[in-house]
């Protein structure tokens, strides 16, 4: 049987920076692999668990010499922060490596039409693979300039995901692997940033996946910090409601400026 396994853009883009920091955005991305999108509900081609605008919200990288890469492909072809070999991240409920559920609960996929083995393996090799060997390069590039880096995973969700976690999610959730993936200056730092409007936990529901986890080696010069923002603080609240993603102009501009504010202050941490 022919294979159709092709990617149509990239798997991700990078930048490079000139600073200590690199920001990834693993689970921004919204294309689909023709696989993945002839198999998809129609709940699920709406997108809806993207980590919406993630990209746009941290539109100020460049102008501060911080290098950033992000994923392209939806989470629906391979979620990047989950471990090559799918082992679960968390005793609760969860996603995988290749999401078959939604956050609500429901199918990713109409049933017999979820896409095959081969590829599942062609993602691993062609989107996963380069986006962790891309990461790993860069860390230890920037810890050989700076004799230290920092990964700052960017994320966000919707406020309300009762799969996942009864009630409301805080604004700000920090996740540092219980303070395993970096020195605690670094999540000091961070949470003492923030403007007294917004709410935040550290090591709460999102201690931080894979990505976090797996390239946090503070006695090793690399520290990594996840930020699961709450998707609260800059969508319109009456559209996501009708799965329907818009930044809400109001909002907008004050998380991005608090965004910065984080990232200026990850840059002046000191180790």
């Amino acid at each position: 049987m022919a294979t159709h396994n092709v990617l149509t853009v990239p798997a991700f883009n990078f930048v490079q920076g000139d600073s200590p920091v690199l920001v990834s955005m693993p689970h921004s991305g919204l294309n689909l692999t023709e696989e993945v999108q002839a198999g998809l509900t129609d709940q699920a081609k709406k997108l809806p668990d993207t980590d919406w605008f993630i990209p746009e919200l941290y539109d100020f990288l460049e102008s501060l010499g911080v290098g950033f890469i992000k994923a392209n492909y939806s989470r629906f072809v391979i979620d990047l922060n989950r471990p090559y070999d799918d082992k679960p991240l968390y005793a609760t409920k969860t996603t995988g490596l290749f999401p078959d559920v939604l956050f609500e609960d429901s199918p990713v996929f109409v049933e017999g039409k979820a896409p095959n083995g081969e590829h599942k393996a062609f993602c691993k090799e062609h989107i996963w693979k380069p986006y962790h060997g891309t990461i790993e390069q860069e860390l230890a590039r920037l810890k050989a300039k700076f004799g230290y880096a920092i990964l700052f995973d960017a994320h966000s969700i919707a406020a309300e995901v009762p799969m996942l976690f009864e009630g409301t999610l805080p604004d700000f959730n920090w996740g540092t692997n219980e303070g395993k993936a970096c020195d605690e200056n670094l999540a000091n730092v961070v949470t003492q940033i923030l403007r007294p409007h917004y709410t935040q936990v550290l090591n709460g529901r999102f201690k931080g996946g894979y990505i976090t986890r797996h390239f946090g080696q503070p006695n090793d010069g690399i520290h990594a910090i996840q930020l699961e923002l709450s998707q609260a603080t800059y969508l319109n609240d009456e559209l996501a409601k009708q799965s329907e993603y818009k930044l809400d102009e109001n909002k907008q501009p004050l998380i991005t400026q608090q965004l910065k504010d984080v990232i200026e202050a990850c840059l002046q941490v000191s180790f």
